[in-house]
């Protein structure tokens, strides 16, 4: 079995430095149009302050985690933007959660970023390849930048990009305690999730741990995207890629072992057997039948909501 070659792009700004809020993906999908689409004009013309209510740079910074955490994503033609599927099935009055209350949609906006990664190199970074358990952001600094130039076709990043990347990546999950701004003191969406926590001034740590808040279905559900991501065609899997692997449910929740495997343990009760844990000769391992993965996905989202 082995792991695909990891391949995501190398992006470090478009935020404008603002960590994610907890309505912005909303106001994002408010614009589109009645056929999902969303002009680029939108977040670009004179009126955009007026629409969003906020800055320009704000309005930027919205755009920014609307295309990051896959709420649109640009035509083929990349004249507009068009609204994602499991976007439309959130944030559509009357869809899972419109008004962006449950963890779920703050666990699917994190998945987006720090376990896809297609906009949010950092944050994959952060939660796949660095290894410390407590660090600050100047001890890491020298390790973002190698990683970033090495997938960066050895380009040279600018040090301070990467520094304001990471500092709005860490105070996406732990904001400032102490801050005078009244949009600082917004919680940012992320925050709720529990994943990183300043424990000093300046000294931060992962939380590892079961992570109450996190439905089994959501965790079927990015275990199975996964899967398709980095393994497709794999009918098996083993506990240590779902527990370690890059990119994998184990590693974005920093869920501990046990956790890990107890999630595990009730995926075949969860999905009817499609999924299958198995513990023989001291071989553990995840087993999957042949499933439409795109049914799968749906009936999981729809039942993190449940």
């Amino acid at each position: 079995m082995t792991h695909k070659e990891l391949h995501i792009e190398a992006h470090f700004s478009g935020h404008e430095t603002f960590p994610l809020r907890q309505m912005w993906l909303k106001k994002a999908f408010e614009q589109a149009e009645t056929n999902s689409i969303i002009s680029k004009e939108t977040f670009s013309d004179d009126g955009a302050i007026a629409t969003f209510g906020v800055g320009r740079n704000m309005v930027s910074s919205i755009k920014h985690w609307a295309l990051a955490c896959e709420v649109m994503r640009e035509d083929e033609s990349k004249k507009y933007f068009v609204l994602d599927e499991i976007a439309r099935k959130i944030y559509a009055d009357g869809g899972y959660d419109p008004y962006a209350e449950y963890p779920t949609t703050a666990w699917y906006a994190h998945w987006c970023l720090a376990g896809r990664g297609s906009r949010s190199t950092t944050w994959f970074w952060l939660f796949n390849v660095l290894n410390a358990q407590t660090f600050t952001r100047d001890e890491i600094m020298p390790t973002l930048a190698k990683f970033a130039q090495s997938i960066s076709g050895g380009r040279k990043l600018s040090q301070a990009t990467l520094a304001r990347d990471l500092e709005t990546c860490v105070r996406g999950y732990a904001p400032r305690s102490t801050s005078n701004s009244v949009e600082e003191a917004a919680e940012p969406m992320l925050a709720e999730l529990g994943l990183l926590q300043e424990e000093r001034k300046g000294v931060y740590s992962f939380r590892r741990g079961p992570k109450s808040s996190l439905t089994d279905a959501f965790f079927a559900w990015a275990l199975v995207d996964f899967w398709d991501r980095y393994y497709l065609g794999e009918t098996s899997l083993t506990f240590e890629a779902v527990a370690y692997g890059l990119g994998s449910p184990g590693r974005v929740f920093k869920l501990d072992e046990e956790s890990t495997a107890e999630r595990l343990f009730g995926l075949s009760a969860l999905t009817d057997g499609k999924l299958k844990w198995s513990d023989t000769a001291g071989l553990r391992q995840i087993y999957r039948s042949d499933f439409d993965a795109k049914a799968f996905a749906r009936v999981m989202m729809k039942r993190s909501y449940e």
